[in-house]
């Protein structure tokens, strides 16, 4: 298990360290606005596309060889991302090696699982399990504050810190007891097309609309052609004697539900990060490692809830922590939203808090009973639904909540730039393909020298409306996320198969109450002192 924590700690990690150096990455490298949400979308979306793939190739070449054959792409695909040269194709380079770094991804996790399911005895792989997930979730914490201080040096060393992390992956792997049995069993090939160009086409005509504009015929061409990909894989996976997802298991309420939830939710959770890190920077001023900090307020409310949602599934089932935890997810990105404006980072933290509360509510009971549920599935095959849905789910929302703010940044651009006294035409050419929604490096040549003060100025809250916009849409995903978690059944799910026993004592629920009161006043101590730190800073 602690080779497995290496090797997938990476993945973890990358989800949010790239985001804190994305100004920098554009700066240096010239990319375009659509450029440097690709290389956070095509991470996810490559995750996405191959992530069952990489579950069956497992069980037919071996864990430990798949497992190791993914540690060493993404090792060597981080590596050429560090690389990337400061010429003209430096867009298409990094771009492809993060597409590469996420099949990396997509073959190493998986396996990573069944390497740990198969190394306990089954009383005991609960328990791993919940250490696996709770120790590789908790490493996304790390990536903010890892980006920022890395960024500082250089922004190729986020990509290249991925190296020692896999060199010891694969020593650990190596001299571990794995077992390198093989289950011969069919590939779904077709399948996998169709899935993976389902999701890349509907993510590039949303990601691209903001480009090709919304009455661009590819521009739906894509979206429909993919979303109708999506269909088709659906119905090929019914018939199909080997089927690459057993979609059959949606035919349990529950399990829907869940997936359901995570989707929308996830269209919040991961992209936040990139949005965090663009805002702090651009609009409130902090260096790169000050915005790790930052967002560590978000990390802070999950951490604690994640925590309690556990409890209440547990005690309760799902359907309480998911329904509450999207209706305070909802309210923590809308009053975040109405606050952002401001340019007070203090006055946000609790706003932030309770966003990231309420994704942690939410998403550990949702995904533990959407395996729970799962109709005679194995283990790793519904975790394949899940983190597939889960990734398309971050790639879709980063793709329209990018395009939306790329959207709402440029017309209020153009705006300041004419009230400063800029022509409209010198406005819309000073702001068109140069990517002054993302990075704020609008092309200020177009004004005069005593303007270009004011208009940096300008700039700063043009880009706070913009990301208001898009917290505001986060805040609706998680009221379809909410609608959506209101057709769960509810209920404890109890595994049939499971020994009855009376051996444990009973808990009461006095007992419950208090331990969850324990935990949320350990909760709001740590809040408070870390508030009064980060307001002193």
């Amino acid at each position: 298990m602690t080779a497995m924590l290496f090797a997938v700690a990476m993945t973890f990690i990358d989800q949010t360290i790239v985001a804190i150096a994305a100004p920098q990455i554009q700066g240096e490298l010239g990319l375009s606005s659509d450029g440097v949400q690709w290389i956070i979308n095509g991470y996810l979306l490559s995750l996405a596309a191959f992530f069952a793939l990489g579950g069956r190739l497992s069980d037919m070449l071996g864990h430990k060889a798949v497992a190791l054959t993914g540690v060493v792409i993404f090792a060597a695909s981080s590596a050429l991302c560090g690389l990337t040269p400061a010429t003209s194709y430096a867009e298409p380079w990094i771009i492809t090696f993060r597409v590469v770094q996420g099949a990396g991804a997509a073959l190493m996790f998986p396996a990573a699982l069944a390497i740990v399911v198969a190394a306990f005895p089954p009383r005991q792989r609960g328990s791993a399990l919940a250490i696996f997930f709770a120790v590789s979730g908790g490493l996304t914490a790390i990536g903010p504050l890892a980006g920022g201080y890395l960024t500082q040096w250089t922004w190729r060393a986020i990509f290249w810190v991925n190296i020692p992390v896999a060199i010891v992956a694969v020593v650990l792997t190596l001299l571990a007891t794995i077992s390198t049995d093989r289950r011969r069993a069919p590939i779904d090939w077709l399948g996998a097309l169709l899935i993976a160009a389902g999701m890349a086409l509907s993510v590039l005509g949303f990601q691209q609309s903001n480009s090709w504009g919304w009455s661009s015929a590819w521009t739906w061409l894509c979206i429909v052609g993919g979303l109708l990909l999506l269909v088709a894989f659906v119905g090929y996976e019914l018939r199909a004697a080997h089927p690459l997802i057993q979609v059959r298991i949606f035919a349990d309420r529950a399990f829907s539900v869940d997936n359901g939830v995570l989707f929308f939710a996830m269209m919040a959770f991961v992209p936040v990060f990139f949005f965090i890190s663009l805002y702090s920077q651009i609009s409130l001023g902090y260096s790169a490692t000050n915005t790790g900090l930052f967002m560590l307020w978000f990390f802070l409310g999950f951490a604690v809830a994640s925590q309690i949602g556990g409890h209440i599934l547990d005690r309760f089932g799902a359907r309480w922590t998911v329904t509450v935890g999207t209706l305070v997810g909802a309210a923590g990105f809308a009053l975040w939203a109405w606050k952002c404006t401001d340019l007070n980072a203090t006055a946000q933290v609790p706003y932030i808090v309770t966003a990231g509360a309420g994704i942690g509510l939410l998403l550990g009971p949702a995904s533990t009973d959407a395996v729970n549920r799962a109709i005679d599935a194995s283990y790793g095959e519904v975790t394949g639904v899940t983190q597939t849905i889960r990734n398309y789910g971050s790639a879709v929302g980063l793709a329209v909540l990018g395009t939306l703010l790329l959207h709402v940044v440029d017309d209020r651009v153009v705006a300041s730039l004419t009230a400063l006294g800029v022509p409209a035409g010198q406005a819309q050419q000073a702001v068109a393909g140069y990517g002054a929604g993302t990075t704020g490096g609008t092309d200020l040549s177009a004004l005069p020298a005593g303007q270009r003060q004011a208009f940096a100025s300008a700039l700063q809250q043009d880009f706070a409306q913009a990301v208001q916009v898009v917290f505001y849409g986060m805040a609706l995903a998680l009221v379809v996320a909410f609608v959506v978690s209101l057709w769960h059944p509810g209920g404890v799910y109890v595994d049939p198969n499971a020994p009855v026993t009376d051996s444990a004592p009973a808990t009461g629920r006095a007992d419950v109450v208090r331990r969850l009161l324990v935990k949320v006043g350990i909760g709001a101590a740590i809040f408070v002192v870390v508030y009064f730190i980060f307001d002193l800073l």
